[in-house]
């Protein structure tokens, strides 16, 4: 009897969805610390001995760069849920989403908003994917209106 043939190479998609997931943790791990450090999230990568990833630097700057458009959707979208009361987590993944949104170059909405979800039933509360999803949904069409 032959051996079995070996495993089929990942595709392109599949080796490019782990890495960027990883790459959207360390981002939000470094987005986190900094928040707790009260300092720039650049800066706090800046300070690492073993520099991040290229995309994750990229996230960093982006989510600092759209901060205050960011946090004033967010605010908008989450009546009755002022930023200093969401998780701060919660609030994180969703700078980090808004960011990859206001990225014309970005990757697919339904990706953005998959990986924040994800992130959040995660690294946050029973609730947060579901309060991440519904805040995504109400600002997504404004930030990437559908195709005409």
């Amino acid at each position: 009897m032959p051996p079995p043939p070996p495993p089929s190479p990942p595709s392109a998609a599949d080796a490019d969805t782990a890495p960027r997931h990883q790459q959207r943790e360390r981002a939000l791990s470094l987005l986190y610390e900094a928040e707790l450090k009260g300092e720039d999230p650049v800066t706090v990568a800046d300070a690492l001995v073993v520099p991040p990833d290229p995309y994750v630097r990229t996230l960093l700057e982006q989510s600092v760069a759209t901060k205050e458009e960011a946090e004033r959707r967010i605010a908008a979208a989450s009546v009755g849920w002022p930023l200093d009361r969401m998780a701060v987590i919660d609030r994180l993944v969703l700078r980090l989403a808004v960011a990859e949104l206001l990225d014309p170059g970005g990757p697919p909405t339904a990706v953005v908003i998959d990986e924040a979800v994800e992130l959040a039933k995660t690294y946050s509360t029973d609730e947060s994917g579901r309060f991440v999803n519904g805040i995504l949904s109400a600002i997504t069409p404004d930030l990437r209106p559908p195709p005409t």
